[in-house]
């Protein structure tokens, strides 16, 4: 994109160039700096840049000028750009004209000449305008398109994979935007092929999978190398902590994660419990912030999904969904837990259009001035619940449970309580969903019988699944498939025979030798972030332990 404009003008050339000497000493690297050497060259400059698009950030004209004073070309510059600042330099004698010419034409600011030094008489004041005029100046733009109808799972992939991953892109729905409509005629694409993403280049991907569309965003599908210290399996709070510890402490680490850095907790909204930020933050930043420091260590991060694990001593070989295989001496699964899926009528018939599993933030701004609902009563739901009130014209919380007290945190509990547009309806389960083509209403069943309520949305978070049946049976698993460890691998105080090692499994270790376990997916482990966190840092300790036996 190219760089706004400051303008100067001026019928003297050798003033003109000492201005442009010094605005460009200061400004060069942030702005263009351009020169007229008349009113009507500049005039004809200003329209020149506008049929471009081109910002102008500043004009900086010269009073007295033959045919056009530096006043006359103000007003008139002013009706080509109308939010770029107005400088107006005079001599000694015009500054009573000068002062006048800040009420009827709107200047700006005046500058006397000579302005020397300009770190005094002039930059100062451009500083302070320019900074004014950024405030109000929304650069075009430039990036990813995504092109798409808003009840559709597929579009709602697409959207909520680029925005955990962190890549800027705007949303067009050619069923309310014209844009839209002339982006697809442009790029000469079938409204029945959506969703499209659309890059500057000129390029398109209809109907993406993810591991195409991660490639095309600058992710990495193939890892560099076939062998490695650690492979963690799964990028949020755990598996990113033991990343940045694994790769500070001098082990080579590649992350393996489907979809974005964060897993769940990528995608709450605010998170105020978090040690060392007492102002909160969000998910995504705090995923962010982690993925940004392991990659300074040297972390390796692969946008793929790991389908299994075998393991020929003393190697262990992941096995990837593109048929590939990564060997290392350690792995760590910190796969993190998916929401249980509600089985009720209409349910499959719309997720992706109205029912959402998680958080779905990209699906906020779209839910302004409508009703919401979520199903779920833990710190996800109370989170997500206090961020979708922010636009929303009513949250409704449906919580099973006679109240939050036992599996929400009192901070949220509070929050909630002092949200107007939030309702808490304990004792209180979804039936049914039902609507044409995406959900429009929902039967809910409670203490005062069933009701139907009307509904754009229904986000829900009712308790987790580890997703763990890709894992061989010699990594053992309790009854719902929670991964076990330690001393929660022991029967009657003895290791089981799978185990065939004459030591005890460290801490953090499953059944299988040197395969470690961290973070939710983890049997008895406490589902907060700052739990994971800590459980990944200290898998590195046993890892050390453990590749110290060779």
């Amino acid at each position: 994109m190219a760089k706004p404009v400051i303008l100067a003008v001026d019928d003297d050339i050798s003033v003109l160039e000492a201005v442009i000497q010094d605005l460009r000493r200061q400004y060069g690297t942030n702005y263009r700096i351009l020169r007229a050497g008349s009113g009507q060259a500049a005039l004809d400059t200003c329209s020149q840049l506008q049929q471009r698009g081109d910002a102008v950030a500043l004009f900086l004209s010269d009073q007295r000028m033959p045919g056009m004073s530096g006043v006359e070309f103000l007003e008139k510059a002013q009706t080509i750009y109308p939010d770029a600042k107005r400088a107006l330099l005079t001599a000694y004698a015009d500054t009573e004209a000068a002062i006048k010419a800040i009420n009827t034409a709107k200047i700006n600011y005046y500058l006397t000449k000579p302005w020397d030094p300009p770190e005094e008489k002039l930059y100062p004041v451009l500083d302070d305008l320019l900074e004014n005029w950024k405030e109000g100046y929304k650069p075009p733009f430039e990036g990813l398109r995504v092109v798409g109808p808003r009840w559709s799972a597929r579009d709602h992939e697409v959207r909520g994979f680029l925005s955990r991953n962190q890549v800027p892109y705007v949303w067009l729905d050619p069923e309310r935007s014209d844009e839209a409509v002339q982006l697809l005629e442009r790029y000469k694409l079938d409204d029945q092929r959506l969703p499209a993403v659309l890059f500057p280049d000129g390029s398109a991907l209809t109907q993406p999978n993810l591991i195409d569309l991660a490639a095309r965003i600058g992710l990495r599908i193939q890892a560099e190398k076939e062998f490695y210290d650690v492979a963690i399996i799964g990028a949020g709070p755990a598996g990113l902590a033991a990343a940045v510890y694994a790769a500070s402490e001098g082990l080579k680490p590649i992350v393996i994660e489907p979809d974005a850095p964060g897993g769940q907790a990528g995608s709450s909204s605010r998170i105020e419990n978090y040690l060392g930020f007492p102002s909160g933050l969000s998910g995504a930043d705090l995923a962010r912030r982690a993925y940004a420091q392991a990659s300074r260590f040297g972390t390796e991060f692969l946008t793929q999904r790991a389908t299994g694990l075998r393991t020929e001593a003393p190697y262990h070989f992941v096995q990837l969904a593109d048929g590939r295989e990564i060997s290392c001496h350690i792995v760590l699964i910190a796969t993190g837990v998916d929401y249980r899926k509600l089985s009720i009528p209409g349910m499959d018939q719309f997720t992706g259009a109205g029912v959402y599993y998680g958080a779905a933030l990209t699906e906020a701004l779209s839910c302004r001035d409508e009703d919401v609902y979520i199903v779920g009563g833990a710190n996800s739901a109370g989170q997500a619940a206090v961020h979708f009130a922010r636009y929303a014209r009513k949250v409704t919380m449906l919580v099973r449970g006679d109240s939050l007290e036992k599996s929400m945190s009192k901070y949220l509990i509070n929050q909630i309580a002092g949200t107007s547009n939030i309702e808490v309806q304990t004792g209180a389960e979804v039936q049914e969903v039902a609507g044409n083509g995406r959900l429009e209403c929902l039967k809910v069943k409670s203490k005062q019988g069933e009701t139907v309520c009307q509904a754009s949305a229904l986000f829900i978070f009712i308790g987790a699944e580890p997703k763990t049946e890709w894992l061989p049976e010699n990594v053992m698993r309790d009854p719902h498939g929670f991964v076990l460890s330690g001393p929660d691998l022991l029967i009657e105080g003895r290791v089981p025979k799978v185990w065939k090692e004459s030591r005890q499994p460290f801490l953090l270790e499953t059944s299988t030798p040197g395969v470690f376990v961290a973070g939710d997916v983890r049997h008895g482990s406490v589902k907060r972030v700052a739990s994971a966190v800590g459980e990944g840092s200290i898998s590195v300790q046993f890892m050390h332990q453990y590749l110290a036996r060779f």
